[in-house]
């Protein structure tokens, strides 16, 4: 019964409208690449002299009504010229379209964004776009181009620290957000503690990020979805690229498969390699402490496709990363990401796109720790995804997208195994915890008139965990209670066990999410926008960090930890100015978020399998106002962004107690209220270009020392409310130019410098108080008197790289 209403629920939604706009002929096909045959997503078709027009979808596929008789499209995308083709069409037709990039010389240089005024035509608002070429111009930290620190200079989003690989979005946490590559997930994008991001931009096509109308399609995150992905390799000829730096090096290869013929073979592959060699310099050193330690990264993307018929096409994409880190005298440790991905492309027809996906994800890490009492800690999390998603192009006012997919997640919480035969650690095994998420979602692209357009839709999404052990019983139903006589919550006691039969559904949770975008157009070069959506989140990160590191821990939703929910709204202006070159655009967002945790005092979640004893539940709420001025073409291009906003979260107490800040609205640990980036990129000739990042941010907030008093000669601090003081504010100035050296058919070569913290800004990561001691004695008396201890990262990091094409 529940499938038949389903099944019904959706004809009924795509026979909306069908009617008034059924058409004669389709015209379909792919836009793609002239060179490497690449497919381009968001390519903009349209038929000349009409608004009738359409955006490839992210298989580069397009379908669009069209009359009988002579027909002219032109066709666009970012960073490529614009063409115009004429076809007569006579019957359903098939056309691919082919664009070149647009040389990069003096007098054309193009910015990838917002190019023809999309950002004013399309409904999609709060969402940018950079492609790799966009992210390669940026200098960021020991010269690596980055996604991540690209994505920073946006507004709306900050770093967590400096040099972090996480981010945050209009005021929420580092894993609210959505990260996917080839539709993957990617639970930690950082190397070495967040100085780097997991992707190898030569291997990527472009990054999307979406920080409100989110998609229906998209689910699972409260804040945004970060949509990488890779490109397809080259199907007519080999090709290889690397990169030599002073920290990695990387290196792609790329081909067709199969024969290749005018248009390409049928298939082709890519496969890029990156690895730090920090770790081949360090036994060079004298000093024992140094030599024999390790530290470094690696990292390998794979894809390929294949055209199997007119009709499919299949590929296989994956990743694999991994850190490793080894301080004989202190502790080891190793992180790393695993994803793999099988799409089945196939066409029903011209106006029906299907996309088919097998889907694995996994996450790990292993610490050690010695001397001594040596042991090593190991734990996990994984996902398989299985979905599929059509595109119907309906006709000229209408386009559907629908889909259903279901997810299934395995959670080990951590094995601990004594290391060695003098250790005394006895072995530890946490019971894994399982789950599962349904999803099934429907969308309309609706064009109402020539001058308002819509995207309405409905995701529907279900989540359970699976019995894998006996679930703990506590005492009055309560997981945390309150103690008065030290005025602090414990861990409630646990009275009993309830047994379940294995996968037995627990906890099951229902999220109806309503995702909206509207588009007013004022004029050809100006529009209105107004977007909410209502996002679920099963799983949470357990981490007392504020940016992604390798000890992240997560834990679905039960019975006392309820999903999180999100409600946004956005309204905004755009506008460009001589003919898209200069793009304006303001918004302002106010974001309501419900069953988000917070620690109690002294509380971690390592080596914890009942975190529901140390969290407390509140409420959260971020609001603010981004504003964008950018510059699109012409030897001088880039972006200022300006974003004021406040993120606060409300605790209250539970037993009786007080919460946290007394329940009143405190500061989260990412609200920076002041946001402001400069991007400028300037070509001074044909073989020389510059370019340059100013970075400003309030700084994060922390709870320091108010006062101290003594009891049994012990020094104990009072600490202020929580979050009520912050960090100096971080500021810094990045630069780099690129000399391009041999440029001919078979070598094309370059070389990369950069400055990172021009000016050597000592930006303070933390900020500790330690008492001082009576003449430095450690075993003395403390004289009373505290200093403060700033912790910095970098100071000035030049850099230099040397990248080659053939």
């Amino acid at each position: 019964m529940v499938v038949k209403l389903k099944i019904g629920f959706i004809i009924s939604f795509l026979l909306l409208g069908l009617g008034a706009n059924a058409q004669k002929f389709t015209l379909s096909g792919y836009v793609r690449d002239s060179l490497s045959n690449d497919f381009l997503i968001g390519a903009h078709v349209q038929i000349a002299g009409s608004q009738v027009s359409v955006s490839s979808n992210s298989y580069g596929f397009y379908s669009l009504p069209a009359g009988e008789g002579r027909v002219t499209l032109v066709v666009s995308y970012i960073s490529y010229g614009q063409k115009v083709i004429t076809i007569n069409v006579a019957s359903d037709t098939t056309l691919d379209i082919f664009l070149k990039e647009d040389s990069t010389t003096l007098q054309e240089v193009v910015l990838t964004a917002a190019k023809q005024g999309r950002k004013v035509a399309g409904t999609e608002m709060s969402t940018d776009k950079l492609s790799a070429k966009d992210i390669k111009q940026m200098p960021v930290v020991l010269g690596e181009a980055d996604v991540l620190k690209s994505i920073q200079l946006l507004p709306g989003v900050t770093a967590p620290n400096e040099g972090s690989g996480g981010f945050n979005v209009r005021g929420g946490a580092a894993d609210q957000n959505l990260i996917l590559l080839d539709e993957a997930i990617v639970y930690n994008p950082s190397h070495l503690f967040g100085f780097f991001s997991v992707f190898n931009v030569d291997a990527l096509k472009d990054a999307t990020l979406y920080k409100g109308g989110i998609p229906p399609k998209f689910g699972g995150r409260l804040s945004s979805v970060l949509d990488i992905r890779m490109r397809e390799g080259n199907n007519k000829k080999f090709s290889a690229a690397g990169a030599i730096g002073l920290l990695s090096s990387r290196a792609t290869v790329e081909a067709p498969l199969g024969n290749v013929h005018e248009e390409g073979a049928n298939g082709s592959f890519l496969l890029s390699a990156r690895r730090s060699y920090a770790d081949l310099f360090l036994p060079l050193s004298s000093d024992t402490t140094i030599n024999r330690n390790t530290l470094y990264f690696y990292d390998l993307n794979f894809r390929s496709n294949y055209k199997l018929s007119g009709k499919d096409r299949i590929f296989l994409s994956g990743y694999f990363g991994r850190d490793k880190i080894d301080i004989p005298n202190g502790f080891g440790s190793s992180w790393g990401n695993l994803t793999g991905t099988f799409r089945w492309n196939h066409l029903f027809g011209p106006e029906i796109f299907m996309n088919a996906s097998v889907i694995y994800s996994n996450y790990d890490y292993k610490i050690t720790f010695y001397p001594g009492n040596s042991f090593t800690w190991k734990s996990s999390l994984s996902n398989i995804n299985i979905k599929a998603d059509f595109d119907y192009y309906a006709g000229e006012k209408h386009k559907f997208r629908f889909g259903l997919g279901s997810v299934w997640y395995t959670f080990n919480p951590g094995n601990i195994s004594p290391l060695g035969a003098n250790s005394t650690v006895n072995e530890t095994r946490f019971p894994n915890k399982k789950a599962i998420e349904n999803y099934l979602y429907l969308q309309d692209d609706f064009h109402l008139s020539d001058r308002l357009s819509l995207m309405y839709g409905l995701r529907v999404s279900a989540f359970a965990q699976l019995a894998n052990d006996s679930v703990p019983i506590y005492e009055n139903g309560k997981p945390v209670v309150y103690n008065p006589g030290i005025n602090n919550y414990q861990r409630g006691n646990i009275s009993s066990y309830r047994q379940y039969n294995s996968n037995q559904l627990l906890n099951n949770s229902v999220g109806f999410e309503p995702r909206l975008s509207l588009n007013y157009k004022l004029n050809e070069a100006s529009s209105l926008k107004a977007g909410y959506n209502r996002m679920y989140q099963y799983i949470h990160l357990l981490s007392n960090a504020t940016s992604p590191t390798p000890l992240d821990i997560y834990t679905p939703s039960s019975s006392f930890i309820k999903p999180q929910v999100a409600d946004q709204v956005a309204v905004g202006y755009f506008r460009t100015f001589h003919n898209s070159a200069y793009e304006f655009s303001i918004e302002s967002y106010f974001k309501r978020m419900k069953n988000q945790f917070d620690f109690i005092d002294g509380a971690s979640p390592l080596l914890n399998n009942t975190p529901e004893t140390i969290l407390l539940n509140g409420n959260a709420r971020s609001y603010g106002i981004e504003c964008m001025l950018q510059k699109n073409e012409g030897r001088f291009t880039g972006w200022i962004s300006y974003t004021l906003s406040k993120s606060e979260r409300r605790t209250p107490g539970v037993d009786g107690g007080p919460g946290i800040n007394n329940g009143k609205y405190y500061a989260t640990n990412y609200d920076k209220p002041h946001n402001l980036a400069i991007t400028a990129n300037y070509a001074l000739s044909e073989k020389w270009s510059i370019s340059a990042n100013f970075i400003y941010q309030s700084g994060r907030p922390a709870t320091y020392p108010v006062s101290k008093y003594t009891f049994n000669g012990i020094s104990i601090p009072e600490y202020s409310d929580r979050n009520s003081q912050r960090l100096p504010g971080y500021h810094r100035l990045d630069v780099s130019a690129i000399l391009k050296g041999r440029q001919d058919r078979r070598w094309k070569s370059q070389w990369v410098f950069g400055i990172y913290n021009i000016y050597n800004r000592q930006n303070a990561a933390t900020i500790t108080f330690k008492e001082t001691l009576v003449n430095g004695n450690e075993n003395g008396l403390g004289t009373g008197i505290n200093k403060a201890y700033r912790l910095t990262y970098f100071g000035i990091v030049p850099s230099i790289s040397y990248e080659f094409k053939f």
